[in-house]
């Protein structure tokens, strides 16, 4: 038979809603019978259910994890993956669940969030990406639920609680890097414009250009999917418009199918850059170079920034990571 709390109660002499309110911490409780029912609880190896202490705390212990992907995407894309180990190691350091959920797109966003906010499931919740004009940021604010946003807002940034690096000095880097090597036709694969890395790390390829007297070609921007079949195809519709020297990505999924598509075009001199650093791009032939974003430790970050501000409102409302341009031997086809 099961321990119940009736058991405990019988062994602590003391009443079954003693017990639960011991659970539950209540002032009124003198630390001498916390401590009888606390050796109770050890000797008879008793663990309250996560309901029954939501209960008693009014609390779940229990974080919301929104992921804007469908689930082929999160097999595809090792950051998620790198995020959510992070994003887990503080959790379970600090006693907390996880809950993850993967949308589609925004709608369903909007309406997982609001499941989660009114079934009271989760004390707080992660975003991994933010948009421009972000409807679950304002989802959330709108109903004053604690959240956490991996990505940097562009309003109400001292509101918010988030976690990136700096996107732009990122780029900026990788382009200022190929420039001085040489290269001066330098292509910008990107992801969708409407989220915020995408536009940030735009800015630091135009700002990198600018600074070294280089003109910015529109038609050399080209900003679609992360996925190496979006990667793919803009490499080859770019060497349709010009002859290029380099490209620079904002995701090694894109770098791995403009790689697919040089080697297809012969183009064999041709640098090429990634985001993220996944493990798959020092193994690739040849290997590319890419940005270290430190993605497992922006998710331990946005963990520890959202628990510490459910625990007690703090000063801190944003952590910033270092990122590091991580260049391979050879990130051009060789012959």
């Amino acid at each position: 038979m099961p321990t119940t709390i009736k058991d405990v109660a019988k062994m602590a002499g003391v009443s079954p809603s003693t017990v639960s309110r011991v659970i539950g911490n209540h002032p009124k409780i003198s630390q001498a019978t916390k401590d009888r029912v606390a050796e109770a609880m050890e000797t008879l190896q008793y663990r309250p259910n996560a309901i029954a202490r939501s209960l008693a705390n009014k609390t779940t212990k229990t974080l919301g994890l929104l992921l804007p992907n469908s689930d082929e995407d999160l097999l595809q894309n090792p950051f998620y993956v790198q995020v959510m180990r992070g994003i887990s190691r503080y959790a379970q350091k600090a006693g907390y669940y996880i809950l993850y959920s993967y949308t589609d797109h925004e709608e369903q966003e909007i309406k997982m969030l609001d499941e989660l906010l009114h079934s009271k499931w989760v004390d707080g919740v992660i975003l991994t990406t933010i948009r421009e004009n972000d409807r679950c940021v304002e989802f959330l604010r709108a109903n004053q639920h604690h959240f956490v946003v991996i990505g940097t807002p562009e309003e109400h940034g001292d509101e918010i609680l988030w976690v990136d690096n700096n996107n732009i000095n990122a780029m900026y880097e990788v382009v200022a890097s190929l420039v001085e090597k040489g290269h001066k036709r330098i292509a910008f694969i990107g992801g969708p414009h409407e989220f915020a890395v995408t536009r940030y790390r735009l800015r630091g390829y135009q700002k990198a250009l600018k600074h070294y007297g280089i003109p910015f070609q529109p038609e050399w921007v080209v900003e679609r999917d992360y996925t190496e079949k979006a990667g793919y195809e803009v490499a080859k519709e770019l060497f349709e418009r010009a002859e290029l020297d380099a490209i620079v990505t904002t995701d090694d999924l894109i770098a791995f199918g403009a790689q697919k598509a040089l080697l297809e075009l012969g183009k064999n001199e041709v640098a090429l850059t990634g985001f993220n650093n996944t493990i798959l791009a020092e193994y690739k032939t040849p290997p590319i170079s890419s940005v270290d974003i430190k993605a497992e430790a922006l998710g331990y970050e946005a963990a520890k920034l959202l628990i510490t501000n459910l625990k007690e409102k703090s000063d801190v409302t944003h952590c910033l990571i270092d990122a590091e341009f991580i260049e391979r031997e050879s990130s051009c086809i060789k012959e």
